[in-house]
């Protein structure tokens, strides 16, 4: 209550939020009640709930524009009379005559002169309008215009009902994916369990002295469960990833080192495909404070992307420098490339380029295998550490390789994020 009188309500629908912010700070100042809205369809719902003595609307906002809110709210008799004000940074006279043949009350330019702003609002209450030489439309037109932006109304609310489930069915995916991770750990936990205390039984030590197959068998089960245990160990990692737990412990280290002890765990995968890893350890002496075991496991599976999509007999690159507090590597390959629309989705989860019908169980194989989240997790990594990756690759071919490189950032001192509870 102002001086014995109701306290006026106006209601703001503005996507940008320091304009916002600025915009309801004058308004309370001035000793108005204040809504606000950040998008057209939230805004309808408020002026429907609340009957605000004035709204103030952007024209551009993400689902509709002032000129449709208008429509809506103008279709309503409650509303026939309520002062609308559009802010906007338009000023062409087509797009001002355009927005108030929508039936705007008035029209004020941004930036906002706050120091009037409190007048030209006092202005529109006192029931004062903007003069207009827009042709008023007939009843036929306007209830037109009201059906159209009327079904435009019901399709945006239809389209944020499937975003909402959408986004619901997404939450529920990555719950089940944690889940499931967990649950394979536990059975798989038993079976290396049983698997050392079949190769420490003297018997079977012995049959394999005698039989050779033996020792082979043996040699491939366990090969069989790291395989599994690198996947649900992807699984777990890309989790904290999607729900924002990922946690660094950091310590100084060697980069050269690192991608020494990455380089080590290919050998066989490098000799039999015969590509040859360009690599000069000094240059890749640099000293970080970082996340050891993360980024182990992301140059691991930059390695190892970099062996898939490259043919036998091809080459990858490595090259590092120290630029400032920062240092810069890169992973270059001489194979096939990428699309440019598997460009724009390379670091999402599950992706998998190409036809996954000719990828191979082999991670390492030409076009092998995987589940989709190497780089996903690389990206995770970088971003976690506060750095930055990219790709470039000029096109795709498998006839006349076009190669690709990965360029990554990292600060010399990562600064780790706060952890972020559920």
């Amino acid at each position: 209550m102002l001086n014995g009188q109701k306290q006026q309500t106006i209601l703001y629908i503005e996507d940008d939020p320091a304009s916002r912010s600025l915009v309801e700070r004058t308004l309370r100042y001035g000793g108005y009640r204040v809504l606000v809205a950040d998008c057209g369809i939230d805004g309808i719902d408020v002026a429907r709930r609340e009957h605000p003595d004035l709204i103030l609307t952007d024209i551009n906002l993400p689902d509709l524009t002032g000129r449709e809110i208008t429509t809506m709210l103008r279709s309503d008799p409650s509303f026939r009379t309520t002062p609308i004000v559009a802010l906007t940074a338009m000023t062409m006279a087509e797009q001002k005559e355009l927005t108030r043949a929508a039936g705007i009350t008035g029209y004020l330019t941004k930036p906002i002169d706050i120091d009037h702003l409190l007048k030209q609002v006092t202005f529109y209450l006192a029931g004062g309008h903007d003069p207009t030489d827009s042709q008023p439309l007939n009843d036929t037109q306007t209830k037109y215009v009201q059906e159209v932006v009327g079904r435009l109304e019901t399709r945006i609310r239809d389209l944020e009902k499937m975003n909402h489930q959408l986004a619901r069915f997404d939450r529920m995916k990555d719950v089940f994916i944690q889940l499931t991770a967990h649950e394979l750990r536990t059975p798989l936990t038993l079976v290396v369990g049983y698997s050392r205390l079949l190769e420490d039984n003297a018997q079977l030590k012995s049959l394999a002295r005698v039989d050779p197959s033996v020792g082979i068998l043996f040699e491939g089960m366990n090969e069989a469960i790291l395989r599994m245990q690198g996947i649900i160990d992807e699984i777990l990692t890309v989790s904290r990833i999607m729900t924002n737990q990922i946690e660094l412990t950091v310590g100084p280290g060697n980069l050269g080192d690192l991608m020494e002890r990455t380089i080590h765990v290919y050998p066989n995968a490098l000799n039999e495909r015969r590509l040859m890893v360009h690599f000069t350890k000094s240059q890749w002496s640099v000293r970080l404070v970082a996340d050891w075991d993360l980024l182990f496991l992301s140059m691991r599976n930059l390695l190892s992307n970099a062996i898939k999509y490259t043919p036998d007999g091809g080459n990858i690159y490595l090259n590092c420098t120290v630029e400032g507090d920062r240092v810069r590597f890169s992973v270059r390959d001489s194979g096939i490339g990428i699309t440019p629309e598997d460009s724009a989705t390379l670091f999402e989860r599950f992706f998998a380029g190409g036809n996954p019908d000719l990828h191979s169980t082999s991670k390492t194989a030409f076009r092998g295998g995987g589940i989709g989240l190497g780089l996903a997790i690389v990206k995770g990594i970088v971003d976690a550490h506060g750095g930055q990756i990219r790709v470039e690759s000029p096109g795709f071919s498998v006839e006349n390789p076009p190669g690709t490189t990965f360029h990554i950032t990292l600060p010399l001192v990562a600064q780790p994020r706060a952890r972020k509870r559920p």
